[in-house]
């Protein structure tokens, strides 16, 4: 009782950095009786206080290195005792118990749908396999649906990358990298206010663990003609200091071939273009995080990524009257070389109650085009050859900063502004080839467009629970101001809007299972860089696409209520309805027989959406869910001539099932069924999915083994187009039925530690296209 012996000191590897979180036992001697214990601090140190007099011994541990025991010594007389250790690390596996979740979750709440992924087993390779499992979602030639509806938006960890080649971002992508996906029907106040449909938030996991560790992957397909892809990751966390890096490179097998039929007066019109490409695809990132203390850190991440895609296309128009047969035989090379780089530090601090978030994040984007039009072979249609250069670059710089304030499990309330600064700058140069051969440049087709914006957003929003009843409410205020130069003809374009953007939703449980949520946001879509820009390209002599500098955003309402069986989605029924609605119109012109597509605002866009799942877990060992969803879409506008008025109901029934088969081979079969549908002005007809996967590990589970088939039943897109004078069946193909393999080996010891670090959204980088 009267005993003041201290013994203390600290444990570092042997190149001399201090090891936190070791494990420092103290026992008696002789004998294996633990008398206390305690982890050493972020420095590496630990202390024993008032130890009575006696002979002891200590052991110290951590996963990744070799334990290690001191002799016995002897403590007494209120004597302090100092003993440091230096540990080796092992490249012996550790053995643990591990817990699992082998099947993902869905969960429901008032806000959004989330698949949660975080330790489930994945049998999908990439990220276009995980989009398709989520109720709804229709992922078809590297476009993103939801049952009908357009406009869908991609975000990673709440920012978005639109500004990314979609195609290589949903096949880059590693499926094992993702923890959740959340589709977002009402966002609230801290998501930007843009869009009109679900955001689809792609949560990555942490990856923060104790130890070095990575994994080499490598990807082989065939899908029209071989493809392959590769990468290799590693990371670690030692004394405070998380670093990664990672790279890749992928080069795929695409195709877009399109052929439409149409009339131009008393002519039918035969157009057909076949475009196979494989794009080339190299990226690296990294990121580096600094733990300050138990409360604060900061970090920085970046990437760069480099895209390479060459395509020849070959054009054919037959153009067919009662009396004779003309044809227009051209070939289109186009080059396009995209690079992104993205810079993103921030600071954060967190000590559960309160929680401050600064975030800095910087693009700069670059897209240059080369496109050579040219005629081929005996056309009996004279053609003068056409060169396009197109170049674009974009810079965005943002700074966003949030509180959040937790009062009790019951309340919360958070606060936060955002500043973004956005500079455009393309420049599109049309030449035509002459009699000799020489390449004039042609002023009236050319032009370079300029776009200066500056967004402020304000934004609260507060959440709790009452008894049996949760809530949401929030309010955000946008204040952009937007200047568009155009340079032929000379001219400049300035729209400032102010406007408030709420949300809110409520819940109530009714039972032990079952429970009921409602929910409204109000959005802006404002227009996309590359829309505004009033340029005119040409994808074959008869086809073009022009931009409108006119543009005008876009403001929806949106409204749903749920029913839910143990927080999994039940029945759900939606309704929104836009105003100044973007809309892809098509056009022809009788006299040249030359149609165009640009974007305009329509006065009205609703839709209805009835949702309606069910689990598949009938089976031992099957897991899994089914769904219908009736949706109803209506495009009105009493301002075009003549009126223009489109509606359509459709149906879209999709499954999703896990399966464990024997020898540890987990299988997955995941499709989707879509009746008809509207894609802008196109009424296209029934489309239909289906895929299948099967993974297994090997080698202590360190390889893994995924193999699969992709778009098994996956159907061309089929459509009419009816208005005014236009009367077109349009067939589109692309890549399918692909099968593939890929091996994934893991390396390195670690340890799991949770990481706070979140990030912010980012709407301007969603306006950014990919200019295809």
């Amino acid at each position: 009782m009267q005993a003041q012996n201290i013994i203390k000191g600290s444990v570092k590897e042997v190149s001399g950095e201090q090891l936190p979180f070791a494990n420092v036992v103290l026992y008696k001697a002789p004998g294996e009786e633990v008398v206390t214990g305690v982890v050493t601090d972020n420095n590496g140190n630990y202390i024993f206080e008032s130890i009575t007099d006696g002979d002891y011994h200590i052991i110290v541990s951590v996963l990744g290195f070799k334990t290690k025991k001191s002799e016995n010594f002897t403590v007494q007389g209120n004597e302090t005792k100092v003993l440091n250790f230096d540990l080796e690390e092992t490249t012996e596996n550790l053995e643990e118990v591990v817990v699992t979740k082998k099947k993902p979750t869905i969960k429901q709440t008032a806000e959004k749908l989330i698949v949660d992924l975080e330790d489930a087993e994945t049998v999908s390779t990439n990220l276009s396999d995980v989009m398709k499992k989520v109720p709804g979602l229709i992922v078809s030639n590297d476009k993103v649906t939801y049952a009908g509806q357009q406009g869908v938006r991609i975000l990673i960890n709440g920012k978005t990358t639109d500004y990314m080649d979609l195609a290589s971002l949903l096949r880059d992508m590693p499926a094992d990298n993702i923890a959740k996906v959340e589709l977002i029907k009402q966002p609230g106040a801290e998501f930007d206010a843009a869009g009109s449909g679900p955001i689809v938030n792609i949560i990555l996991k942490k990856n923060v663990k104790l130890g070095t560790y990575g994994n080499v992957k490598a990807y082989q397909g065939y899908d029209n003609q071989y493809e392959y892809a590769t990468s290799a990751s590693v990371a670690s966390y030692k004394n405070k200091i998380n670093w990664q890096l990672g790279g890749g490179l992928s080069h795929y097998a695409s195709r877009e071939d399109l052929f439409i039929t149409r009339t131009v007066g008393d002519a039918v019109y035969k157009q057909s273009t076949i475009s196979p490409y494989d794009p080339k695809t190299y990226r690296v990132n990294g990121r580096l995080d600094y733990y300050i203390n138990e409360f604060n850190s900061l970090g920085v991440s970046s990437r760069y990524s480099y895209t390479d895609s060459d395509r020849a296309t070959d054009n054919g128009t037959a153009v067919i009257t009662a009396t004779s047969t003309e044809e227009l035989l051209t070939n289109s090379v186009f080059n396009k070389q995209q690079n992104v780089f993205n810079v993103n530090p921030y600071y954060e601090f967190d000590n559960k109650k309160d929680k401050v978030n600064v975030d800095v994040n910087f693009v700069d984007y670059t897209n240059d085009n080369v496109n050579d039009l040219y005629q081929v072979g005996q056309s009996s249609i004279d053609y003068d050859n056409q060169r396009y250069f197109q170049n674009s670059t974009y810079q965005i710089l943002t700074f966003k900063g949030d509180y959040k304030h937790t009062l009790s499990e019951n309340f919360s309330y958070m606060m936060g502004a955002k500043y973004s600064m956005v500079d455009t700058d393309s420049d599109l140069q049309s030449y035509t080839e002459n009699s000799t051969g020489t390449f004039e440049y042609q002023t009236n087709q050319s032009n370079r467009f300029l776009v200066d914006e500056n967004i402020l957003a304000l934004y609260t929003k507060v959440s709790g629970k009452v008894g049996k009843w949760s809530y949401s409410g929030g309010v955000r205020w946008e204040q952009s101001d937007t200047k568009g130069t155009s340079t032929n003809p000379q001219k400049t374009n300035e729209r400032n809007i102010s406007k408030i953007f709420p949300s809110a939703s409520i819940s109530r449980e009714f039972s032990e299972h079952f429970g009921a949520n409602v929910s409204y946001s109000y959005r802006i879509s404002r227009p996309s860089y590359n829309s505004l820009n009033s340029f005119v390209y040409y994808y074959d002599p008869y086809t073009y696409e022009k931009g409108n500098a006119n543009l005008k955003p876009e403001f929806t309402h949106n409204t749903q209520f749920s029913l839910l069986y143990d927080s999994q989605p039940f029945f759900s029924v939606a309704y929104g309805k836009t105003s100044d609605a973007l809309f892809e119109i098509i056009t022809q012109d009788d006299t040249t027989a030359e149609v165009s597509r640009s974007m305009i605002n329509l006065a009205n866009r609703e839709y209805w959406n009835f949702s309606l799942y069910a689990p598949l877990n009938f089976l031992k060992g099957m897991d899994g869910y089914v769904g219908v969803i009736v949706n109803y879409n209506k495009y009105s506008s009493d301002e075009l001539s003549p009126r223009l008025y489109l509606d359509n109901w459709g149906t879209s029934a999709f499954f999703n099932v896990q399966y464990t088969l024997p020898w540890k081979i987990n299988a997955e079969v995941f499709g989707y069924y879509n009746s008809s549908g509207l894609e802008g002005q196109i009424k296209y007809d029934w489309i239909a999915n289906m895929n299948a996967a099967f993974s297994r590990k090997f080698m202590n589970e360190k390889l893994k083994v995924n193999v699969g088939v992709g778009d098994i039943l996956n159907r061309k897109f089929m459509g009419t187009v009816t208005y005014s004078n236009v009367d077109a069946n349009v067939v589109s193909d692309w890549y399918r039925r692909n099968v593939y393999m890929q091996l994934t080996y893991s390396f390195g010891n670690s340890f799991k530690k949770e990481k706070k670090r979140t990030n912010s959204s980012q709407e301007e980088e969603n306006r950014i296209q990919d200019n295809k």
